[in-house]
Order: structure tokens, then C-alpha cells, then sequence
């Protein structure tokens, strides 16, 4: 089940954050993240503002996305291509399992998709893992984005399916 987080899924949420670091630093993308991204303070805003969501199985939480709708800042410009289209769309970001989930991304793209059919997400370039489930699940690399930092991040897209 998918549900909007709450403040009491806060410890779950940061133990299925530290487990995908792990899984990041030993599948060579050890940097994306760092050692606490993110930060207790973002899940916290993220749950407040209504944008975190929760893979829930048997009462316990596996895994966790922010998904966001509207214009995402750092997709304002992108480099080395275009977006697909400029139609109103919603963002997948922090995307996480603790690894005994099985299809959590397959799960929260079906999700997202039924709230709004156009979807972005972006992802470092040393996450191959999320590359590969990305353009498994049809997204289109676009080009290039800067996030806050200034750091690149592949952008990615999913255009809606027409009827």
C-alpha cells in the first residue's frame, strides 16, 4: 500500500534511507547521497507539506518517494537537450527501499501516474540502478539539469500516454 507519510513513520523512514545509501556506496554511486541526505529536517518538511509517500507492507514501511507536482526549479534549464513537452507534470524525487520490497518503483510510478499522467524524475550519473528502472519503464533521457548544489543530474521524462 502507498500512503502519504506521517511523523510517526520518521525512524522508519530515515532506516530505509540509510539502507539505500548503503546500497548506493556498494553499487558505485556512493556520492549521490552522501552520508545523511536526506535530512531528517527535509523528510520532516516533505511530510508537512503532504509530498512524501510510503510503500507500507504488513504495518511496516519498505520504502519512500517524494513526489512533487509543478514546476520543479532545477528543470528550468536543461542542457545538452529539451524536455518532451512543457505540459503540466509532477517529479519523483527521493526515491528509497530498504531492499525487501519487491517492484517499489513499478509501484510508485503506477501511483503517480494517477494523479498526473506526465511525469519527470532525474538521477546521478553513477546511479545506474535508477537509470535502468527508469528507461525500463519508458522514460526518455532529455538532457542534463543542475540541482541546488550546482551538481548534474540525468534528466528524464515521461510523457503522458495518449488515449
Amino acid at each position: 500500500m502507498i500512503r502519504k507519510a506521517r511523523t510517526g513513520d520518521l525512524d522508519a523512514l530515515l532506516a530505509v534511507y540509510a539502507a539505500a545509501r548503503r546500497y548506493m556506496a556498494q553499487s558505485g554511486n556512493p556520492n549521490q547521497w552522501g552520508d545523511g541526505y536526506p535530512r531528517r529536517t527535509l523528510l520532516e518538511a516533505d511530510i508537512q507539506a503532504g509530498r512524501l509517500y510510503v510503500l507500507e507492507e504488513e504495518g511496516s514501511v519498505h520504502g519512500a518517494f517524494a513526489f512533487i507536482i509543478g514546476d520543479d526549479p532545477t528543470y528550468a534549464v536543461i542542457e545538452n537537450g529539451r524536455w518532451l513537452n512543457g505540459d503540466a507534470y509532477g517529479t519523483i524525487h527521493r526515491l528509497a527501499g530498504d531492499g525487501t520490497a519487491r517492484g517499489l518503483f513499478s509501484r510508485c510510478l503506477t501511483f503517480c501516474q494517477g494523479i498526473i499522467p506526465n511525469i519527470r524524475a532525474d538521477t546521478h550519473h553513477d546511479n545506474h540502478t535508477m537509470q535502468h528502472l527508469l528507461e525500463k519503464h519508458g522514460f526518455v533521457r532529455c538532457g542534463i539539469i543542475h540541482v541546488a548544489d550546482g551538481s548534474p543530474r540525468i534528466a528524464y521524462q515521461l510523457p503522458a500516454r495518449e488515449a
